[in-house]
């Protein structure tokens, strides 16, 4: 009989397995895009003139240190900003909503999740090595982990992991920038990815948190929701689009429309160590594409930037933004994420420290 028990198991196992090619050729095909071929081509031409193409972001539209806030500046930004990051953005949202869809969810727990924190965040790191998106691209499928039951540590190693560990712009900072800001970058962002991840997870833990949002506070993939896995498709991918997107929009607009002023902060000055300070703090707050941070911190330190500054910038910059703090706050808790956003400025400070010895 067709509705035996025999072959509703077998249909539910082909079921699994076709939902698990699916993520998986998402992931795959989408990356290739997204990210893999496009790096190479920047890779090869970085190493043949030792010269990064890629424009300053924070001055496009003819914007300056101290302008005042305008729309002209927001939507100029925006436009940049969004042509450089959509394909990544499209391939984390539809690799989010299959993660919801298809994949069981005692999977992701299994694979990240480990007895101890640290072990946990290296595992969730070494997981964000492969995808190599930004601070915001990352944060729907860092979401998703949290969501789906992947601990703290795991989840923010990933979220960490993807702008810090980046294999492709490790490659461009030793084919176009001084071997110190290469060596500042791994050995920093290995610190806060690792260490920093599992601080995260001991601190929301103290307040009680973690256990609490492991159990009662995680939505179920996979669980008991009976809908079939095309409706849980397509509502997940809906309810991010709904909900991420605005607030996403929202706030990369109201960061454009304010870079002139934030420049400002940045510029060479005699605040000494309180000029890295706000640099580690703006820095962590400012939203850039990948390797975006490449030609602000070459163009501040031809005007003259401390090593302290560009040493901040170089971690703060491309690991936690505004707009992503706020996608991943409801998985994460708000807790969890400012704990976050404090342990990446002090990153910040020591990658300033790092570079200023080296």
């Amino acid at each position: 009989m067709s509705d035996s028990p025999q072959a509703l198991a077998a249909d539910s196992r082909r079921a699994l397995i076709a939902g698990t090619l699916l993520t998986v050729a998402v992931f795959v095909v989408g990356l290739t895009w997204a990210k893999w071929l496009p790096y190479t081509h920047k890779a090869l031409a970085a190493a043949q003139n030792h010269h990064w193409s890629g424009s300053d972001i924070m001055g496009v539209g003819g914007v300056h240190a101290g302008d005042a806030p305008s729309w002209h500046a927001a939507t100029t930004f925006f436009h940049a900003y969004t042509a450089s990051i959509w394909p990544a953005l499209v391939v984390a949202l539809l690799l989010s909503a299959c993660v919801q869809a298809f994949v069981p969810r005692d999977w992701l727990p299994l694979v990240l999740n480990r007895r101890r924190l640290l072990p946990s965040a290296v595992a969730g790191g070494l997981a964000s090595m492969p995808s190599m998106m930004c601070t915001c691209c990352s944060a729907p499928v860092a979401a998703t982990l949290r969501r789906a039951g992947v601990n703290n540590a795991a989840a923010v190693a990933y979220w960490l992991g993807n702008p810090l560990l980046n294999p492709a712009v490790l490659v461009f900072l030793c084919l176009v920038a001084p071997w110190q800001w290469t060596l500042t970058r791994l050995s920093v962002g290995v610190a806060a990815v690792v260490s920093g991840s599992a601080l995260v997870a001991v601190i929301t833990r103290r307040r009680g948190e973690a256990s609490a949002r492991d159990d009662d506070d995680v939505v179920a993939i996979g669980g008991t929701d009976d809908r079939g896995p095309a409706a849980k498709f397509t509502a997940a991918l809906l309810r991010m689009g709904l909900i991420l997107l605005p607030e996403y929009a929202v706030l990369v607009l109201l960061i454009g429309a304010g870079r002139g002023w934030l420049l400002t902060l940045l510029e060479p000055s005699r605040l000494g160590l309180l000029l890295v300070v706000i640099a580690a703090v703006v820095g962590t707050l400012m939203v850039i594409p990948t390797a975006g941070e490449i030609p602000i911190l070459q163009a501040l330190a031809l005007l003259g930037a401390s090593s302290g500054v560009v040493g901040a910038l170089l971690i703060t910059l491309p690991a936690v933004s505004l707009p992503g703090a706020a996608m991943v706050a409801r998985s994460f808790g708000w807790r969890a994420t400012a704990a976050t956003a404090v342990v990446v400025m002090a990153a910040g400070l020591l990658g300033g420290a790092v570079l200023t010895l080296l």
